[in-house]
């Protein structure tokens, strides 16, 4: 499709349409819906929502406000994204993409260089985006961080969620959203390099050929680490959900490990049908 276009929104009629939006993307649970008033309050207090639109129809919009962040030497300003939708019939499209370019333009303007936002770490096309195409990092995992959720994509599952930093004046962001972009990492950079995944993931008749995960994991080591989770989460949760839960419980269990031995989440690999988180310790940096 063509490059949408994007724009700030601002009116009262802008944010009856993102409610609108919200609704075709998380099915199931009106309650979960953040009413027009409160996009109108966050516009007119620091906040901005951003929609990108297909010839005068509204596709996604990306949705932040100030916040505060703990630090040693007090209170630290920075940017809270909360939300970012996008209809289902423009999924993989390029559109959060340029949202998030959008963003992180505003925000620059805005004085900040630093932006955060909450994803489930089981789905793929949410951690490629983040991590590998927009440079993101992330060593923080917040069990059940929403509670019970009610919407089609999340109800009955915990809502563990990975809190990523986007630290947006960082040469590995520019070399992301610069006019030439890194080339995604595939996994015959990492075999060349002879660094295999320190668990094994296999399919198996009994779960109808999706992946399971092993009962065990081997203990992380060196300054890389590869970390499989299922290419397509969502379709796993649909036909098998007892094993979803286990993927939950088990990747849960993997990155509060890694994280609690100072490793860091640094890019993520889509290759051949399969996902894998990087892991970096050691002497990485937020530069690569």
């Amino acid at each position: 499709m063509p490059a949408p276009v994007i724009k700030l929104l601002e009116t009262p009629e802008d944010m009856s349409s993102v409610e609108a939006l919200q609704r075709a993307v998380w099915e199931g649970s009106e309650t979960d819906v953040v009413p027009a008033h409160v996009f109108i309050t966050a516009v007119h207090n620091g906040g901005f929502v951003i929609g990108a639109f297909d010839h005068h129809q509204l596709i996604g919009f990306v949705f932040g406000f100030p916040g505060l962040e703990s630090t040693p030497d007090g209170p630290r300003p920075k940017h809270c994204s909360h939300m970012m939708g996008i209809h289902p019939k423009y999924r993989d499209s390029g559109v959060g993409f340029a949202l998030k370019r959008a963003q992180w333009q505003m925000v620059r303007h805005q004085g900040l260089d630093h932006i955060t936002w909450t994803y489930d770490p089981l789905l793929s096309r949410n951690a490629y985006l983040n991590i590998a195409k927009l440079g993101a990092v992330c060593n923080t995992y917040r069990r059940s961080e929403y509670g019970d959720m009610r919407d089609g994509l999340n109800a009955g599952l915990p809502s563990d969620r990975f809190q990523v930093d986007w630290w947006i004046n960082t040469r590995r962001v520019d070399r992301r959203l610069g006019k030439r972009a890194r080339r995604p990492l595939k996994l015959d950079n990492f075999s060349k390099a002879d660094l295999q995944p320190f668990y094994s993931v296999h399919a198996s008749p009994q779960t109808g050929g999706w992946p399971r995960p092993p009962e065990h994991f081997s203990p992380l080591e060196g300054h890389l680490a590869l970390a499989e989770i299922p290419a397509d989460f969502i379709a796993l949760k649909d036909a098998d959900f007892s094993l979803a839960r286990d993927w939950r419980f088990f990747s849960r269990e993997v990155f509060e490990t890694a994280f609690a031995k100072g490793y860091i989440v640094t890019d993520f690999v889509f290759d051949q049908g399969r996902s894998f988180y990087v892991l970096s310790n050691g002497e990485s940096t937020l530069e690569q």
